[in-house]
C-alpha cells in the first residue's frame, strides 16, 4: 500500500503544473487552430503561404532572427568564457552586469535605446564630437536599431547555455594538449571550441526562436518601417479585425518555430555523436 501511495505521489505533485500548462498554453494554441479554420476552409493558410507580401514578411523575420542569433553568439561566447574561467569575485560582477537588465521592463529598455540611438543621442553625439562622422547616423527606424535592441535583450539567453557547457569541460584536457606541444590556438580550435558546440547550438536555437516572435522592440525601434511577423499579426487584429488570418499566421509561426527547433536538435545530436 505504501509503495502504491509513493507511486501516486509524483503524479499528484505533477498534476497541478500540467493543468496549469494545459490551461495557459495548450488551450490558447487549440483555440488558434480552431479560429484559423473557423469557416471550415484553409483559405487563411493559403493566403499566408502564397501571397508574396506575407511570404516576404516571414522571410524578412527569419533573416532578422538569424542576424540577431549570429551576433548574440559572437558576443556571448567571450562573455561566457570569461564567466567560466574568472575568479569568483569577477564572475559575480559579470553575472551582476548580465542580469541587471532583467530588473527593468523590456519596454523601458527599448525606449532607453531610442534615446541612445537617436539623432541627438549618446552614440551620434560621441561620433560627432570625435570627428568620426560629419552628420548623425540613421540608427533608428530601421533594421539596424531593431537588431541592436533585440541583441541587447536576447544576449543573456545565449550566454547561459554556453556558460553551462563550459563549466562541464575538464580543464585537464587543455593542459594535456599544451603539454604535448599544442599551441593555445590549436588547443582552442581542436579541443575547447568543439566541446562547447552543444551550448552554442542550444543558445542559438533559443535566441532564434525567441527573435521570431519579437514584437515590442521592432515596433518601437523600427518605427513602422521594419515589419515582422509579430507586427503583422497585431496589425491584422487591431486594424483589420481579421482574426482567422491572424490565427493562421500565428499557427504558421508556431509551426516554423517547432520545425526549426527540431532541426537544430537533430544537428545537435549528430554533433554530439560525432565528437
Amino acid at each position: 500500500m505504501s509503495a502504491r501511495r509513493q507511486g501516486w505521489g509524483p503524479l499528484a505533485a505533477g498534476a497541478l503544473p500540467l493543468i496549469f500548462l494545459g490551461a495557459l498554453f495548450l488551450y490558447p494554441v487549440l483555440r488558434l487552430l480552431l479560429l484559423s479554420v473557423e469557416d471550415g476552409s484553409l483559405g487563411a493558410f493559403e493566403k499566408a503561404a502564397t501571397d508574396a507580401l506575407y511570404v516576404g514578411v516571414l522571410l524578412d523575420t527569419v533573416k532578422l532572427s538569424l542576424i540577431v542569433a549570429a551576433l548574440c553568439l559572437v558576443l556571448a561566447y567571450p562573455v561566457a568564457y570569461f564567466l567560466a574561467t574568472a575568479s569568483r569575485a569577477w564572475a559575480a560582477l559579470g553575472f551582476a552586469c548580465l542580469l541587471l537588465p532583467f530588473w527593468s521592463s523590456i519596454l523601458v529598455r527599448t525606449y532607453a535605446w531610442t534615446i541612445v540611438l537617436g539623432r541627438n543621442g549618446l552614440v551620434n553625439r560621441l561620433l560627432l564630437d570625435l570627428g568620426l562622422t560629419v552628420e548623425p547616423l540613421p540608427l533608428l527606424n530601421n533594421e539596424t536599431g531593431v537588431v541592436i535592441g533585440m541583441v541587447h535583450v536576447l544576449l543573456p539567453y545565449m550566454v547561459f547555455p554556453i556558460y553551462a557547457v563550459m563549466l562541464r569541460i575538464d580543464r585537464d584536457l587543455a593542459d594535456a594538449a599544451s603539454g604535448l606541444g599544442a599551441s593555445p590556438w590549436r588547443v582552442f580550435t581542436r579541443i575547447y571550441f568543439p566541446l562547447t558546440l552543444p551550448g552554442a547550438f542550444a543558445g542559438s536555437v533559443l535566441v532564434f526562436v525567441l527573435a521570431l516572435g519579437f514584437f515590442i522592440t521592432p515596433a518601437i525601434l523600427g518605427g513602422g518601417r521594419v515589419i515582422t511577423i509579430g507586427l503583422l499579426i497585431e496589425q491584422q487584429v487591431r486594424q483589420f479585425l481579421d482574426w482567422p488570418f491572424a490565427a493562421a499566421l500565428s499557427v504558421l509561426l508556431l509551426a516554423a518555430a517547432f520545425a526549426i527547433q527540431g532541426t537544430f536538435q537533430r544537428v545537435l545530436r549528430g554533433e554530439t555523436r560525432w565528437h
